[in-house]
């Protein structure tokens, strides 16, 4: 039986870009999905870019302007992975076109924006998806599981950091990420270490915010320099509406760290370690173990943990970060075709955002505030 084509328009090449492209067409070999995905066309800066793209990446057309992409009637769902600071302006095009949006986080650089968008689309019925594929990991389901079963008992504490090293030269130069209108650390990497603490632990309720410029201006590539006004680091302490307390940490000059997206969770009878370095791994320490053999054990990703077991058959052999990417593909394309929730919409997008601005208000005001 033939299925209905999904026809997709990408604007931007990038890292994300490529990575939108691979689950594209990772997910259909996979899954079985309820459409045939079809690459149909390209965005990028400049017709060269965008024909180069065309042809590395499959697509069948490539255009340098975006907007052909929304006036397009064949095309069905537009991935955005452009600056930040354009997600808004894309994303209402393609949804007043009729067109379901798969946008990269942050989804906009103000709450404010991101609120507009998530009306915009339930308005007109579109399906949307933000770009939080770590969430995917069947290593991140298991944990919530376990603490929604009661393994850990009640939740007391939760620690996480987002930590790479990618802005850590002070000699690396301005970029879009640096663009008050939409970048710093804490929206652009502590936006997953908040989406995973509430994927884990439920609402946050109170936040207490300490968001840090440590390097104050960047060369411009035009011979001079430009002030930074972005954070480079941005915490937090977290009281959770479970009563649970916490802190997370989104830092993009932690040198020598590439990926080090990590939590820790404490409850009355155990606790759960992680590291997106290890990603196919989870640690649990149960006090229910007698003493002297009590320590953190090794739950290793395999078949058992779905839908490892559709990539591969034998525990221990891991999945990658296309894979999550891939996983997040096949739950957005079956949202679309009616079966099931949208994984991670625009309306959670929104809630990632208000987090993110609440702890950038709360740094500047030094006090805890009330997330609305």
């Amino acid at each position: 039986m033939t299925k209905p084509k999904l026809r997709i328009g990408l604007i931007g090449t990038g890292f994300m870009g490529k990575a939108h492209v691979f689950g594209f067409t990772s997910a259909p070999r996979v899954f079985e999905l309820p459409y045939d995905l079809e690459l149909h066309t390209v965005a990028d800066i400049t017709p060269e870019a965008a024909e180069r793209a065309r042809q590395t990446l499959g697509f069948a057309k490539a255009t340098s302007d975006w907007r052909t992409i929304m006036a397009d009637p064949e095309i069905d769902l537009v991935s955005i992975t452009a600056p930040n600071a354009l997600h808004k302006e894309m994303s209402l095009a393609a949804i007043a076109a009729g067109k379901h949006v798969y946008c990269e986080k942050p989804l906009a650089p103000l709450a404010a924006d991101a609120l507009e968008m998530t009306l915009a689309a339930e308005a007109r019925g579109v399906k949307t998806q933000v770009g939080f594929n770590y969430l995917c990991n069947p290593m991140l389901a298991t944990a919530r599981e376990m603490i929604e079963a009661g393994e850990l008992g009640e939740i007391r504490g939760y620690r996480g950091l987002h930590a790479e090293d990618y802005m850590a030269d002070a000699q690396g130069p301005f970029t879009f990420r640096h663009d008050p209108a939409g970048g710093g650390a804490l929206a652009d990497i502590g936006s997953h270490a908040l989406a995973t603490a509430e994927f884990l632990c439920g609402p946050i309720a109170r936040v207490m915010g300490d968001c840090v410029t440590m390097i104050g201006s960047r060369p411009d590539g035009k011979g001079g320099s430009r002030e930074v006004q972005v954070d480079d680091v941005g915490r937090a302490f977290l009281r959770f509406a479970s009563g649970a307390t916490g802190s997370i940490e989104g830092n993009w000059i932690a040198t020598g760290r590439k990926m080090q997206h990590d939590f820790e969770v404490y409850g009355t009878k155990g606790a759960l370690a992680f590291s997106q370095e290890h990603f196919n791994v989870l640690h649990y320490f149960s006090t229910d173990d007698r003493k002297g053999r009590q320590g953190f054990r090794r739950i290793e990703a395999g078949p058992d943990h779905a839908p490892y077991g559709l990539f591969c058959v034998a525990a221990g052999h891991q999945i990658g970060f296309n894979d999550l990417k891939a996983i997040e593909v096949a739950g957005y394309v079956n949202a679309i075709a009616g079966k099931g929730a949208e994984p991670f919409n625009f309306r959670k997008g929104l809630r990632i955002q208000t987090l993110v601005e609440t702890i950038q208000t709360s740094s500047r005001e030094g006090r805890w505030l009330a997330v609305k």
